[in-house]
């Protein structure tokens, strides 16, 4: 066998099988089958039409003959045109290839997939075949029943493209000799046309469910996943997570995929735009696969959704005598709020203060009117104005969510005459004089300071003939009346600073007190046998009892809490005084039974030293606790106050200092005079110095004593 490439290329029979010819033979015939990609074959063009050309001259010997016998096939690989809606197909008849010019068509007929179709059919179809001169051309429409529409990918694009395989047969005879049929299968492909895929948002906002369509596709296209925030799932998970995804098939064959997303999911983006809008954006990409060529793309989008949703929280309240109740509805937006009460932010410590308490959609808490988060607005004679200022915001954007201020009245004594002529009286630090200092008020005269005074209030208590009350008479009533101001003039000192500030505003309140001069008052009674003696009932209250250092051993004017630490020299003295608070019964008094110095601020910490043990001064300590009497010049009520002195001293260590400063503590019962029991009437031994430094023990008997715990600020070693 001679195939011609066109150059000659010889082979035996034996060869060419193994290349791969397929060739066979029978008494009339000669087979010959090749592939359109075998090197034997070869290109060429035939008016304009790519042919895929097989040339071969097969020689058969028989004895001393040899026969020739040549063989050539032309198929087309070209010769298609296409627009949007028709394929044309040019097969050029006249083809030296296969004959001579003189050439004589008697049949011309059209087929697809292999069969041959009638007259009617290709009408039906609106097929056309005719011949010109050059060609026969054969028409085809996109679309039709015949072929098929395939989906392809250009560029993770989504494509489609039409196949169809039409059949020419013509049957020709050239020079009177024996008819040729010759039939060509030409399976055609339109190029891919992109179709651009529709998203269609149907959601409904109010059904708060993302609902949209994305399509059309083709039959031969299956969802495989949907990435959601970065989070993959595949059909079967999506729809197990409450999501529902369905394909919707229309009528053509086309198809869509629909998709269902609550707005709650968290894979649901959700950004608050402004105070009551609520933005949800879903980003989607869709994992598609086209089949059975399992060729992969996506498609991205996102669908958004804005609307007011938000509830936000509301606050309510209302008072009683003692606390202002507080109602906070959480709206929708959860518990994922701040709370302001006053300046302070509710950390989880005054969350428990307050006793908040939260059922999933309220929030509850009491505030005592005298709590420092509440401000004072008025004081009355019989009651105080204060205020409670609740503000919720969120911690992220820092914006106002809910403000609500509430004020109410509570009684409140300011003012307290007593039959024996004493007067008492309660100053309080409202906010229209911030700057002002409670400890800095007076009487009229000016050495009449309180007796108590913190961040807010100043307790005065004074007879009704000093600290310059006025005394006035009219229509058989005396009046004792005197005024607590901040001094004239008087710049009153910020604690936080220390910084002079401006002069506060004029701060004055009245104290007044009426006594009736002459009054007959009426008393009925009536008497029956006493059947058993009368029984004292106990009565309960509170009793205070602070501790003070000196500045000096005159025991006149101390240490406020805002001068510690205190520096001090080194053996220098320490005055201290414990006093009895808010009691007028001389009867009373504080016994201290136990005190001592430790370096650190706990009560209970390591090293200490005993300054005064069971009531009596520690016998082993070298610089020995010393008591001084306190005389009624010095206090209302001598039986009360307590004056003891130490030494200035030092922890040691290996002979070197080993911390520059100290704190003091004391324990102290309150007795009764006359009590013979116990620690009231503890009788000290000899004051000479003991050899041993040990601790005296406690008596067992003093345990069953109410114990008042005492300590001081830091008093630090100056070195200086």
């Amino acid at each position: 066998m001679v195939f011609f490439t066109p150059e000659q290329k010889a082979m035996v029979l034996e060869d060419a099988l193994k290349a791969g010819h397929g060739i066979t033979t029978t008494r009339s015939r000669l087979a010959i089958r090749t592939g359109y990609d075998m090197p034997e074959t070869y290109v060429e063009n035939v008016s304009g039409v790519p042919m895929k050309i097989i040339k071969v001259t097969t020689y058969f010997k028989k004895q001393w003959s040899v026969t020739m016998l040549d063989t050539v096939a032309a198929c087309p690989i070209g010769g298609l045109s296409f627009t949007d809606e028709m394929i044309t197909w040019s097969f050029p008849w006249k083809n030296h290839l296969l004959g001579t010019s003189d050439i004589i068509i008697h049949e011309m007929l059209m087929g697809i997939d292999g069969r041959l179709i009638d007259s009617a059919h290709m009408a039906a179809r609106g097929f056309i075949l005719t011949r010109n001169d050059d060609f026969i051309v054969m028409k085809l429409p996109i679309g039709g029943p015949d072929g098929y529409t395939k989906s392809g990918v250009v560029e993770n694009l989504y494509h489609t493209r039409y196949v169809i395989e039409p059949m020419l047969e013509l049957l020709w005879s050239e020079g009177g000799m024996d008819s040729t049929r010759y039939r060509v299968l030409f399976p055609v492909k339109t190029p891919l046309m992109p179709r651009p895929l529709q998203l269609v948002d149907l959601t409904v906002v109010e059904q708060r469910i993302f609902d949209v369509v994305l399509g059309p596709f083709l039959h031969d296209v299956e969802l495989v996943n949907i990435t959601f925030s970065g989070v993959v799932l595949t059909v079967i998970e999506a729809n197990a997570r409450g999501f529902n995804i369905q394909d919707q098939v229309f009528q053509n064959g086309s198809k869509s995929f629909r998709l269902n997303v609550p707005f709650t999911d968290t894979l649901v983006v959700r950004t608050q735009t402004d105070l009551l809008a609520t933005t949800y954006t879903l980003p989607i990409i869709y994992g598609f696969m086209i089949v059975p060529e399992y060729v992969a793309f996506s498609y991205v989008t996102s669908v958004q959704v804005t609307f007011q949703d938000i509830v936000l929280p509301t606050v309510t309240g209302s008072c009683d005598k003692e606390q202002f109740y507080i109602t906070i509805s959480n709206g929708n937006l959860g518990v994922d709020y701040n709370i302001m009460l006053g300046t302070r932010d509710l950390n989880q410590e005054l969350r428990a203060e307050y006793g908040i308490r939260d059922n999933g959609t309220h929030l509850t808490l009491a505030v005592p009117f005298l709590s420092l988060d509440v401000a004072f607005e008025l004081m009355y004679s019989t009651s105080l104005r204060a205020r409670v200022d609740v503000l919720v915001w969120e911690p992220v954007s820092k914006r106002s969510l809910s403000d609500f201020s509430l004020a109410c009245n509570f009684p409140m004594t300011m003012t307290e005459c007593f039959s024996n002529g004493s007067i008492s009286a309660l100053a309080v630090k409202v906010e229209s004089v911030p700057q002002l200092v409670p400890k800095n008020l007076r009487l009229q005269d000016p050495s009449c300071r309180p007796k108590f005074s913190n961040d807010r209030f100043a307790y005065f208590s004074f007879d009704a003939n000093s600290c310059g009350t006025t005394r006035t008479f009219y229509d058989g009533v005396m009046m004792y009346q005197n005024e607590i101001t901040s001094g004239d003039g008087l710049q009153v000192f910020q604690q936080a600073n220390k910084e002079l500030a401006s002069p506060s505003p004029d701060y004055r309140v009245t104290v007044s007190c009426f006594y009736t001069l002459n009054e007959t008052q009426m008393i009925s009674f009536t008497s029956q046998p006493l059947v058993r003696a009368p029984m004292v009932e106990t009565g309960y209250g509170e009793l205070h009892v602070v501790m003070r250092l000196a500045l000096d051993g005159s025991y006149s004017n101390f240490y406020a809490e805002e001068d510690y630490p205190v520096a001090r020299y080194l053996r220098s003295p320490l005055f201290f005084e414990v006093m009895l608070l808010q009691s007028t019964d001389p009867r009373i008094e504080p016994v201290l039974e136990n005190c001592w110095a430790t370096v650190n601020e706990g009560r209970e910490s390591t090293p200490r030293w005993d300054l005064i043990v069971d009531g009596c001064v520690n016998l082993g300590d070298t610089r020995r606790t010393h008591f001084h009497s306190v005389t009624p010049e010095m206090a209302q009520y001598p039986t009360h106050v307590k004056h003891f002195e130490i030494k200035m001293f030092t922890f040691m260590k290996d002979s070197v200092v080993s911390q520059d400063q100290i704190f003091v503590h004391c324990d102290a019962v309150l007795c009764a005079v006359n009590q013979a029991d116990g620690i009231c009437q503890r009788q000290c031994p000899s004051p000479n110095p003991l050899n041993s430094r040990n601790k005296v023990r406690r008596d067992v008997a003093n345990d069953r004593f109410q114990r008042t715990l005492l300590s001081s600020g830091k008093i630090h070693l100056s070195s200086s």
